[in-house]
C-alpha cells in the first residue's frame, strides 16, 4: 500500500500544473515546427516521462485553448514585443502562447501564477536571459488583460 502524499493538494496540482505547461510547451513547439494535427500532438506527448505527472485535463485543455486562440493571443503578444513576432525564437514564442492564454482566457489561474510560470518555462528552455523578456512582456499582457486583478496586487 502507498503512502499517502504529504503535500498539500495545492502543492500536487502545481506540480502537476508545472508539468502540464512544459509537456505543453514541448507540443506547441513542435506544432510551431510541423504544424501537426492537435490529436497527434497530444499522442506524442504521451512519450513524454513526465506525462504521468502532469495534470492530463490541464494539458488538453492548455494544448486545445492555446491552438484555438492563436491568432488572439499573438496579437496581443505582437503589441508588447520589440520585433516582428516571426523572429521571436519558437520556445519564448511557445512560453508567451501558454502564459498569454492563461492571462487573456482562464481567469481561474492568477495573473502572478501565469507570469511566474512562464518565467520558469524560460529558465528552463529558453535562451540566456530569455527569461527576463518573457517577464517584461508578460506584465505588460497582463497590465492590459486584466487591470483590476494587477490593480489590487499593486495596492498590497
Amino acid at each position: 500500500m502507498s503512502q499517502p502524499s504529504t503535500a498539500s493538494p495545492k502543492s500536487r496540482g502545481s506540480k502537476n500544473r508545472r508539468k502540464s505547461r512544459e509537456i505543453a510547451l514541448k507540443a506547441l513547439y513542435r506544432h510551431g515546427m510541423n504544424a501537426g494535427e492537435i490529436n497527434q500532438l497530444r499522442f506524442d506527448s504521451l512519450d513524454d516521462p513526465d506525462y504521468n505527472k502532469a495534470d492530463e485535463a490541464y494539458f488538453k485543455q492548455l494544448l486545445t485553448g492555446v491552438i484555438e486562440h492563436t491568432a488572439e493571443i499573438d496579437a496581443m503578444v505582437g503589441q508588447f514585443i520589440d520585433r516582428p513576432i516571426s523572429e521571436l525564437s519558437p520556445v519564448e514564442h511557445a512560453i508567451l502562447r501558454i502564459s498569454g492564454y492563461e492571462l487573456l482566457f482562464d481567469v481561474s489561474i492568477p495573473y502572478r501564477v501565469a507570469i511566474n510560470e512562464g518565467v520558469e518555462l524560460a529558465k528552463i528552455y529558453g535562451g540566456i536571459d530569455g527569461h527576463k523578456y518573457i517577464n517584461g512582456v508578460l506584465d505588460k499582457i497582463a497590465a492590459q488583460a486584466r487591470p483590476l486583478e494587477v490593480a489590487q496586487q499593486h495596492k498590497k
